[in-house]
């Protein structure tokens, strides 16, 4: 989900001599934190975000709801800055706004080229421009495993997250992400998350199939995912520590906004990178692919890349051929009189 960084407090707010001084707020807020109120400097008397500047980080994750909601928050005069690669997959919900924006080149742009250096920002920067190349990996920076079927892949991809990485690489199985192309399926998030689970962190499952201990993903919305760890259950619901912060998830609501996070799809996995990452590719999983799909799943590691590799040429023709998927959206219509004017 994309991050809000709120900068300044509003240059034209009265404040008496008397009053006490206003409560300090983290600069750095979620969107949908801000919005609700639960983040940020709240709201002024005219209900507009107590701001005068807005910068959008993760900005391609805006879905058009989200981007009017927030656009429509601003006080008048304050300034908004959008940042983000626009080679990520879109949004989970409706519209491609960021990409809109872009394209319709109605407010300044900046861009960066500067890649991330070493063979991964080698290989990762060649497949935003369609090209799959073969990099010098020296330091095992990238590694591919190639595997026959279903369940090699699943062998293969717990062997690296509990051995091969840590010993080889010197990443722990608990900084290292598994990265699929759906849920379902002999090696989606399901079928690797309880290998995984079964190898490093074995238990009952008898919180709703969580145990002390699980690694997983919290969806208090649509859209957003949290990391986090399973710590304990009790009357309220499943308590989970999330970056640090104690979060409940009542009873009623684990089964659908809990996750085991051993493994994620690319779209869970977008805005986070990770030391390790193991990409799996199982031979099933060829119509899944595109250009924006294995940007992002290789764009999420820092130190190391190992990709089980089962779809053999799918994943060459996928970067080469496969764009995003069109959606259809009135914003550059919308946008188009302005560019006249």
């Amino acid at each position: 989900e994309p991050l809000g960084a709120t900068a300044g407090d509003r240059p034209d707010r009265a404040v008496a001599a008397d009053a006490p001084p206003p409560a300090a707020h983290s600069p750095v807020a979620t969107v949908a934190g801000l919005l609700s109120g639960l983040e940020g400097p709240g709201r002024d008397a005219d209900g507009a975000l107590d701001l005068d500047l807005l910068v959008v980080l993760d900005a391609p994750q805006l879905d058009v709801e989200t981007a009017a909601l927030l656009t429509e928050s601003l006080p008048d005069g304050a300034r908004l800055v959008l940042a983000g690669d626009p080679g990520v997959l879109w949004s989970v919900g409706p519209g491609r706004v960021f990409a809109d924006l872009l394209a319709a080149r109605i407010c300044p742009q900046v861009a960066s080229r500067r890649p991330d250096p070493g063979p991964l920002g080698e290989l990762v920067s060649g497949i935003g421009i369609g090209e799959l190349n073969q990099v010098e990996a020296p330091g095992k920076e990238v590694v591919i495993v190639p595997v026959r079927d279903a369940g090699e892949a699943v062998h293969r991809t717990v062997q690296l997250v509990v051995d091969s990485v840590p010993r080889a690489i010197g990443v722990p199985a608990e900084e290292t992400q598994v990265i699929t192309p759906g849920h379902g399926g002999a090696v989606g998030t399901r079928a690797l998350n309880a290998a995984l689970k079964e190898r490093l962190n074995p238990g009952p499952g008898r919180f709703g199939g969580f145990d002390p201990g699980d690694r997983v993903v919290h969806s208090p919305v649509p859209g957003r995912v949290l990391p986090g760890r399973v710590v304990t259950a009790d009357a309220e619901g499943l308590h989970l520590s999330c970056g640090g912060e104690a979060v409940v998830v009542p009873k009623e609501r684990v089964e659908q906004s809990v996750r085991h996070g051993w493994a994620l799809t690319a779209h869970q996995a977008v805005g986070s990178r990770w030391p390790a990452v193991v990409v799996v590719l199982p031979g099933d999983a060829a119509q899944a692919l595109s250009r924006p799909w294995v940007y992002t799943a290789f764009g999420r590691a820092d130190r190391h890349l190992s990709v089980v590799h089962g779809v053999e040429q799918a994943l060459p023709k996928a970067v080469a051929e496969v764009p995003a998927k069109p959606r259809t959206t009135r914003l550059p219509v919308l946008l188009a009189p302005q560019v006249a004017g």
